[in-house]
């Protein structure tokens, strides 16, 4: 499969902040049927380091499929972002109206 885009250039699509990312925006593209060089491996769990450490880890794609990646990752972002922020106002709602259940 990989084969099959020897000889396209390869680029970064994005930067994640942690392993952890990494996985996921990797796995996402992956569904999605974008390739990602360099995150092929026999071993499930490739990345080596502590995913709870930072490490601005790279996510490859293959030229032709960079802007399709971009746009996935924005709208999964865009998507996550609202997610946390829904989560953060039900927070603020039920810490700020006084009712502490005692």
């Amino acid at each position: 499969m990989a084969e099959e885009f020897h000889a396209e250039p390869v680029v970064v699509a994005y930067v994640a902040e942690s392993a952890s990312e990494a996985m996921v925006i990797r796995g996402l593209l992956e569904s999605a049927g974008i390739q990602t060089p360099g995150s092929v491996s026999t071993d499930p769990f490739p990345i080596p380091e502590s995913p709870e450490v930072p490490n601005n880890m790279d996510i490859f794609v293959v030229e032709s499929q960079l802007n399709e990646a971009r746009a996935l990752i924005d709208e999964y972002q865009k998507a996550d972002g609202s997610a946390d922020a829904e989560e953060a106002e039900r927070e603020s709602e039920a810490g700020g109206s006084g009712a502490t259940g005692a």
